[in-house]
């Protein structure tokens, strides 16, 4: 992989890194403990509540793994490991972290993982 195409994954992990920072700040206000108080919520009204918190706090927790992913291909561009695949150590196709610029296997060994 080129210094071009490096560059351009880094700018693109900065991007999405940059774009969960804000979003999992909006999302703060979620995961605020639930009012259990019946007198001035209905039960539906609380089991929505509820719902919708568990709801937050699962996106939260997925946002902040997608964080430590993008943090370790980062460190990976940096160390100049980026791109290779951790099972074969062949080269990922560029097409592929297009799509996912944190991949961290090639299709082959991917397939095989799951």
């Amino acid at each position: 992989m080129n210094d071009a195409e490096l560059d351009k994954f880094r700018q693109l992990l900065q991007q999405q890194r940059n774009s969960l920072k804000d979003s999992l700040q909006l999302a703060q206000g979620s995961l605020q403990t639930v009012e259990l108080d019946q007198t001035s919520v209905g039960r539906v009204s609380r089991g929505e509540a509820l719902q919708s918190q568990s709801m937050a706090q699962e996106t939260t927790r997925l946002k902040q793994q997608q964080l430590r992913d993008i943090s370790m291909s980062l460190s990976l561009i940096e160390s100049g490991d980026y791109g290779y695949c951790n099972i074969c150590d062949q080269e990922i196709d560029p097409q592929r972290l297009n799509i996912n610029p944190t991949a961290i296997m090639c299709v082959p060994c991917a397939s095989t993982q799951e």
